[in-house]
């Protein structure tokens, strides 16, 4: 990776309540298998480990991109990194940092936060960090649906 200017005000955060124990909504975001059926619409490969690189496939974004792995710390957080989707002027790539928290509300309901920062300090960056922000809350919604109604929001709704 190349020096870049990163402006550290440019990052979202986000949040939903789950009905379901902390142990199943943490597992339903490491495990592939269940992350593919409401998430990762093209396939996920590999499970969210410490220092794994893992890749998810989109049908709305075709094409697996690697996720590295930078910490998982069982229900209660997970630290990802992935190329962000603008590019540097002179076309070199850089990483955005995704932290997943969890908190139990009580035995039945877990809090999501998710929170991403890290892009450059460009219209183009700010406009990928929304559209990120637009895809985080959408899983988040897709997992809710998922884990306490077993439906698949994003089936059809991309293509």
């Amino acid at each position: 990776m190349t020096d870049i200017d990163v402006d550290t005000t440019v990052r979202f955060q986000i949040s939903g309540r789950i009905a379901r124990p902390i142990d199943e909504v943490f597992e339903a975001v490491v495990d592939p298998g269940q992350l593919s059926h409401y998430f990762t619409t093209g396939g996920a490969k590999g499970r969210l480990e410490t220092g794994a690189t893992v890749t998810w496939d989109f049908a709305d974004v075709p094409g697996a991109f690697p996720v590295h792995v930078i910490e998982v710390v069982p229900n209660e957080r997970i630290v990802l990194r992935w190329n962000a989707t603008d590019k540097a002027e002179d076309g070199s790539s850089y990483e955005t940092t995704v932290t997943m928290s969890f908190e139990p509300l009580d035995s039945e309901r877990t809090l999501v936060t998710i929170a991403e920062a890290g892009w450059r300090a460009t219209d183009e960056a700010r406009e990928s960090a929304f559209d990120n922000c637009e895809g985080w809350t959408g899983m988040l919604c897709c997992m809710k649906a998922w884990l306490e109604h077993e439906i698949n929001l994003r089936d059809g709704f991309y293509r």
